[in-house]
């Protein structure tokens, strides 16, 4: 088990395949050299490259990237059960592994035993994915815990947010918490973009009660509001003291179709 690869799910359809142009690619949205931060948390979008990759980006050329990090996504599959981590081996992108943070797994495993221990929801799940170039660029020794949440109440993802600070805080170095999520989903520009305002908004203010309820009773298609939460909740715990919209856009800035778009926003939590 030590020894598990996860093999890439969406090279060639989300990122490119040829590590090449896939390391081009992400140097181009890490480009012009930002001053770096040192962040607790940060929201960041994970769409195709070609339509979110430049608000990913811009966040990751901002951070002072950390040694160890926990990501955070959601889980579009439906695969697997509601709180799915991996604890060990792998994770492969064209360019080269990045290694799962065994001990830091083990330490969330053993205070939070509502996460399962399961490849499955991991496997076509796209939302961690698309995110480890960009570390794989910031920081070549990066390693990662994934964790991929199905379940949308807010106890739990509360609850979540808790243990994590709790083993953060016993460190004695920085962990960086990334909640993977795309914003409001396939409305028209104008409706999205007054949907993610009001999310946003609360995301700046780390209200995580506040985000959960602006989702649920403004019907906000934002499918990575659970990592956020507990992202949110977790930083708060830390400490964290401000926070800064890097870059907000919709697929339609790309596309040039406003009557269908998703929402992207990247945000910093320091």
């Amino acid at each position: 088990m030590g020894s598990a690869i996860r093999h890439p799910a969406v090279a060639g359809r989300f990122y490119p395949r040829d590590r090449g142009d896939l390391r081009a690619e992400v140097q181009s949205y890490l480009s012009p050299p930002q001053e770096t931060v040192s962040a607790l948390g940060c929201v960041v979008p994970h769409a195709g490259y070609i339509y979110s990759g430049h608000v990913a980006g811009a966040v990751y050329a901002r951070l002072d990237l950390p040694r160890r990090c926990i990501l955070m996504c959601p889980n579009h599959t439906g695969m697997g059960p509601p709180l799915a981590i991996m604890s060990t081996g792998a994770w492969e992108t064209p360019l080269g592994q990045v290694p799962i943070d065994a001990p830091l797994a083990a330490a969330l495993t053993q205070r939070f035993p509502l996460l399962d221990e399961d490849a499955e929801a991991h496997r076509a799940e796209h939302g961690a994915e698309v995110q480890l170039p960009f570390l794989q660029a910031r920081n070549p020794e990066c390693t990662f815990v994934p964790i991929a949440l199905g379940t949308s109440r807010y106890e739990v993802l509360q609850a979540l947010g808790i243990v994590i600070a709790e083993v953060v805080h016993a460190l004695d170095e920085r962990v960086l918490l990334i909640a993977s999520s795309d914003m409001n989903h396939y409305e028209n520009d104008t409706v999205t973009r007054v949907k993610d305002q009001k999310a946003i908004e609360r995301i700046l203010v780390m209200d995580a009660q506040g985000l959960f309820d602006v989702v649920m009773n403004e019907d906000i298609s934002m499918c990575g509001f659970g990592p956020t939460v507990a992202m949110l909740t977790a930083v708060r715990r830390l400490g964290a003291t401000g926070t800064e919209l890097v870059r907000y856009a919709t697929s339609g800035d790309i596309s040039g179709d406003r009557e269908r778009v998703v929402g992207y926003a990247g945000i910093l939590v320091r």
